[in-house]
């Protein structure tokens, strides 16, 4: 029917499509990843008992959130108490005293801005690699470095002033007036840079990680797949480049890693104690700060437990993601051969 428009196609699936797919990942990486990280924390509040005001980052496998501990709340999740000697014991005794849904305890308030801030960055970035390929000639293989550093600032930039609300409304419970409030007074004080206090340290971690991230796995995928002589990219080619690309990424990126979560730390207990932010130190400063306290070692403190975090989000990520545009790559294929033929 020539009269009908059909959407935009890139990569022969349409942008919702897209979109559909990579919702679909994230919540199944966030389904997969975020026990780790509850045991890690009930962990680190059994060593070190978190009081009031005090924060720790909460990591459900898309996105790092900081958590600000409540005033005597001793039902919070991450307070719950428990006797554990190391990890497969307190997955084992969480899941017999508590049931196994207390492993995603804390996850369904961060999803709701982790799979929205996933959507917009996997789109974003599938719709300017097929459109920079089309315009870089000859280094259309440098497209992916390109479009997975700007689909990151996009997506960080969106996503950080919602991120400030959830922690003002976390750490001061506070109603949707008394913060609109607290907002507007922030603006008139220190401007509208104020929503995207703490950008400057998230982007010095995501842009370079991205973009490290997407040209390793683009080349990775094609080598993976050469060497199997596959045709094209099955879900395990998938699966092993995903893992090994951000395994490097996150690796190179991690002296950015240490100093954004330090001070994504400081800055929202800051926060929760309603002090002004403009007390909070630069990246450089808390940069200068760890390596004089624990050397340039500091910098690249919690290395495996990053690898062991890092590697499978992103294998579980891309490849569900890939396994959803294949289903609907051969979706469309099928629907526009079954119109052919009638």
């Amino acid at each position: 029917m020539s009269g009908q428009s059909s959407p935009p196609v890139s990569d022969g699936i349409t942008p919702l499509q897209q979109m559909v797919a990579s919702g679909s990942g994230a919540i199944l990486t966030s389904l997969f990843v975020t026990p780790l990280d509850v045991v890690k924390i009930r962990l680190q509040a059994q060593n070190s008992p978190f009081p009031k005001g005090k924060c720790f980052v909460y990591c459900n496998g898309l996105m790092d959130h900081i958590c600000v501990c409540e005033n005597g709340n001793s039902k919070a999740w991450y307070k719950a108490p428990g006797e554990f000697s190391g990890t497969v014991d307190a997955f084992i005794k969480i899941v017999r005293r508590e049931g196994i849904r207390s492993l995603w305890s804390g996850l369904p308030p961060t999803l709701v801005m982790a799979v929205p801030a996933t959507v917009i960055y996997f789109t974003c970035y599938d719709q300017l690699c097929a459109a920079l390929r089309l315009r870089m000639g000859e280094y259309a293989q440098e497209a992916p470095l390109l479009a997975g550093a700007t689909a990151r600032v996009g997506s960080a930039t969106m996503i950080s002033p919602l991120e400030l609300i959830r922690t003002k409304l976390q750490s001061q419970r506070q109603s949707y007036r008394e913060l609109s409030a607290c907002i507007r007074s922030a603006m008139e004080t220190e401007g509208w840079l104020s929503l995207w206090r703490g950008l400057g340290p998230t982007l010095l971690r995501d842009v370079p990680f991205s973009a490290m991230y997407w040209y390793n796995y683009e080349r990775g995928k094609s080598f993976l797949t050469e060497w199997y002589k596959t045709g094209e990219a099955t879900l395990t080619i998938t699966f092993m480049a995903g893992a090994a690309s951000g395994s490097v990424a996150s690796i190179v990126t991690l002296p950015f890693d240490v100093v954004k979560t330090r001070r994504q730390v400081e800055l929202g207990e800051l926060q929760a104690k309603n002090l002004s932010c403009k007390t909070s130190a630069s990246t450089f400063c808390v940069m200068c700060r760890i390596v004089a306290e624990d050397g340039f070692r500091g910098l690249f403190a919690g290395l495996i437990p990053r690898l062991i975090k890092v590697a499978p989000a992103c294998a579980i990520m891309i490849s569900s993601y890939e396994f959803g545009k294949t289903f609907f790559r051969t979706h469309n294929q099928e629907r526009t051969l079954h119109r052919s033929n009638t």
